[in-house]
Order: structure tokens, then sequence, then C-alpha cells
């Protein structure tokens, strides 16, 4: 038994160093991008014909909140009215259709060229609607942003220019976050979506690897959906998909990181619970159906498969993570009842420098965001320490989604509510749309809590403080969802 565990053990260490060297990879493409000069080919929108024709698609089920928010923003994109339609694709089923009908009827008098288009089912959820929409777009390209997002006045004119080269399927712009510093939750929140949007989406990018669609805030081209297959919903994660499916076609994606598009972090655990699982049950569902294709095809790099294999598990490593840490407790006690295994620990102590790379990695977009400087840093250092208790918090809810995705279970797309939070102050508590329901799956972060609590008491008793680190981080991680999932 001694000798299983310590192998499962090492191979999870093995994995886990693995994905520290490729987001190390992607550190130094993100370094070597911004010494590279831009050189992509763009539209002159001075010339008229030049300009093409847009259509704007908006996802909505259910968002009486931020709906008005969403519609006026949209209508003030600053973009040839001739040249820009709208759809608002509705397949809501409470009060706020009739309210998003009135919007769009006031503002189609204004000259918008805005259609309210709706369904008589949600088979395909998001994906279906989408897909149901561009049945009628007339735009050349397809900009979609999510109910919850409010970009510029000048979004358009930033990202369809770089359509000019006929080779580019989609243009991605970063996600910034309306409401970073509304909660601890929101600032964690905001801490993994930078790491995100600012190292792995450039880094990726830059070395011509795979990248995703993010489900919003970008723009396709109408051709590279229709030839990748359009959008399918047997996955969660239908942008990640059909993000993968058009890659595989020679499509390129172009990745703009200065182009910011606000939005709304979830505020309530239950929310950011719920975006959690479908978006790492979805990551699962996508390996399972993408990877072997990509594996298979001669004509992608080796580097390429590397980086897209720990792209699509990269949900995967909260069920790794976990597995790491329930054999962390019997690893200490095997540790100390065998000297003669030694020389094993201390090889084990090597890997430690997968959590300085990812210190490295994620000072990185901290930095881009919060500057640098000691104040900076070491507020990163808290912030960094605070962010993988918590994503360790999240372990047990995640790898169930991660094991659900891998064995094709199937379940529905679950919306995450929105609240429209424009200040600290910003009540939410009346939002009809919060699950109010204590999942089943507190009781085993409950039991996680108890586990690595007993954990902590082992070090003492065992006078062997060497994981005491690792396992205060997941008792307190544990506590934190624990309490924000019942306090609501």
């Amino acid at each position: 038994m001694d000798l299983a565990i310590i192998i499962i053990y090492t191979l999870a260490l093995l994995l886990i160093f693995f994905y520290s060297i490729s987001q190390l990879q992607l550190l130094l493409n993100y370094i070597k991008s911004k010494k590279s000069g831009e050189t992509s080919e763009k539209f002159n929108f001075s010339n008229d014909s030049e300009i093409p024709t847009v259509t704007i698609q908006l996802p909505l089920y259910n968002e009486i909140y931020v709906v008005e928010r969403l519609l006026k923003n949209i209508a003030e994109i600053d973009y040839p009215r001739e040249k820009l339609e709208i759809q608002v694709l509705d397949d809501s089923t409470d009060e706020s259709l009739k309210k998003t009908r009135a919007i769009v009827q006031e503002l189609k008098k204004s000259g918008l060229d805005i259609q309210h288009i709706t369904r008589k089912d949600r088979k395909g959820f998001k994906a279906g609607a989408l897909r149901e929409g561009l049945k009628t777009a007339n735009g050349e390209f397809i900009a979609i942003f999510d109910s919850d997002f409010l970009p510029n006045r000048d979004w358009l004119l930033k990202t369809v220019l770089y359509f000019k080269d006929p080779t580019i399927g989609v243009v991605q712009t970063r996600w910034g976050h309306l409401n970073r510093n509304y909660s601890l939750l929101t600032k964690i929140q905001a801490f993994a979506l930078d790491f995100h949007f600012i190292l792995e989406q450039t880094g990726r990018n830059f070395g011509k690897h795979f990248i995703n669609f993010n489900g919003t805030a970008g723009v396709w081209r109408k051709q590279c959906i229709l030839e990748a297959g359009n959008w399918s919903g047997d996955t969660l994660t239908e942008d990640l998909d059909l993000s993968y499916r058009a890659q595989l076609k020679n499509w390129q994606f172009k990745y703009l990181e200065e182009v910011e598009t606000p939005a709304e972090l979830p505020i309530v655990m239950s929310a950011a619970k719920s975006q959690q699982f479908r978006w790492n049950k979805g990551g699962a569902e996508n390996f399972r159906k993408n990877y072997s294709k990509i594996f298979k095809n001669k004509g992608i790099s080796a580097k390429t498969k590397f980086h897209a294999f720990f792209h699509l598990l990269n949900s995967s490593m909260f069920l790794i993570v976990l597995l790491l840490a329930i054999l962390s407790v019997p690893v200490l006690f095997i540790k100390n009842h065998n000297a003669q295994l030694g020389w094993y620990f201390n090889v084990a102590a090597f890997f430690a420098i997968s959590t300085i790379i990812f210190i490295f990695c994620y000072y990185a977009a901290w930095s881009k965001i919060h500057g640098k400087g000691l104040k900076s840093f070491f507020n990163f250092v808290a912030m960094f320490f605070t962010f993988f208790s918590v994503a360790m918090g999240f372990s047990v809810h995640n790898s169930l989604a991660v094991l659900e995705g891998h064995f094709g279970k199937k379940s529905a797309f679950v919306r995450t509510p929105k609240f429209n939070i424009d200040s600290l102050k910003t009540s939410w508590k009346d939002n009809k749309y919060i699950s109010r329901n204590i999942s089943g799956n507190t009781i085993l972060e409950i039991l996680c809590f108890l586990y690595f609590g007993f954990a902590i008491y082992s070090a003492f008793l065992l006078n062997d403080f060497s994981l005491i680190i690792f396992h205060l981080m997941l008792f307190a991680g544990f506590g934190f969802v624990i309490f924000r999932s019942v306090k609501i």
C-alpha cells in the first residue's frame, strides 16, 4: 500500500511539474511578444469600401437585472449604422422577455438595425441560440457579447480591422473587471482571469499554438464558423470546442491583449461555483472530444500538441491537486516511519520548483495590471497564496465537474446569475436568480476541511512540518469556500 501511494503521489507531482513547464514556456513567449512589433495587416477604415458589415450577437437567458444596461451600451457602439446589425438572441422564460422586447422597440425608433430573436425551446442552449441567429445574420463578421459585458464605443473599430488578413478567423480581446475590488471572492477571480488573458492567451498566440475564443468579447469571421462545422451544444464550453475545430481547419486567431472589454464577476459563491463547474466540465469534455484529433494530425508541431494537451487538460489539474493533497497526509506518515526512504523525499523536494515557476508566471500578469515595485510585490505574494488556497478549496467541486466531463455524463447549461453591481454598497440579496440551496458537494468540502485540520495536527504529532504550509493553505481554502457557500 505504501508503495502504491508513493507511486501515485510521484505521478501527480510529475504531471504538475510538466504543467508548470508549459506555463514557463508561455511566460517566455509573453516576454518575447513584448519585444516584437505589430506587423498585422489591417483594413483602412478611412476608406468606406474597406469597412465590412458586422453583426453583433447578444445571447440572453433571464437577464432582467442587466439587459437594459447591455442594450443601451451596445447601442452606443461607434460603427457605421448602415453596416451594423444587432441580434438579441433571447431564450428567456421570465418577465425579462417583455422588458427586452420593449427596449429593442425603442432602440429601433432611433434607426438602429436591431432584431429581437426568440426560440420555442433552448435546444443547444447558448450554442443553439448563436447557431439560430447565424442563419439570418447579414454580417460578414460576428461579434459576440454576454449580457454582463460592456465594450467601449470604439471596440469594433479596434478589432474588425485585423480581418484584412483572410486567414484570420477570430479576434479575441482581454476581459476587464467592473467589480474587481468588490470582495475577496471577486479579487481572486480577477487574479485568475488576468493570468489567463495576459500570460496564457498572449503566450499561446505568440507561439502560434492553439488558443480559444472565450465565449464573449470577440469577433468571428462568419465563413470560419461555417467551415469549422458551426456552433455545437454537445459540450458545456461551445466556445472552446469551435475554437479547436476552427484551428484544426487551419484558421488563425488574433489575440489583442491591449483591447480590454469590461465585465462583471460573480459576487456570490453559488454563482462562481456554477460558472466554475461549467468551465471545468466543458474543458474535460473538449479534451475527450478534440485532443485525439490534434494528436493524430501530422501537420501540427509537437510543441503545439504539448501546449494543447495542457490547455484542454487545464481543468483536470484540480483533480490532480486534490489527489496530491489527499495523499500528502499518508505520505507524511510514510516518511516518518520509513527512514530508508529519506532519499526519495529529498528528491521529491525538487518539485517545489513548480511553485517557484508559478510565482514568476503569475507575477508577470499581476504586474501588467497593478504595476511593479516593492508594495505591489508584497500585495502579489499575499494574493498568490490566497488565490491558490481558495483554488484548492474549489478542488472537490471542480474535480467532480472534470470527472463528469471525462466520463461523458451530460448536464444542462446552467447560466451564471448577473447582478448589475456598480458599487461596493449595491445590494444583491434580493436577486431572484441566486441559488439558495446548499450543494451536496459542500458536505465533501466539510470532510476535506476536517481532514486537512487533522493533517495540521499530524505535523505536531510527528514533529514534521515539511508540509505544514501546504496543509494550512488547504485548511484555509476549504474553510473559505464552505463559509461562502453556506452564507447567503
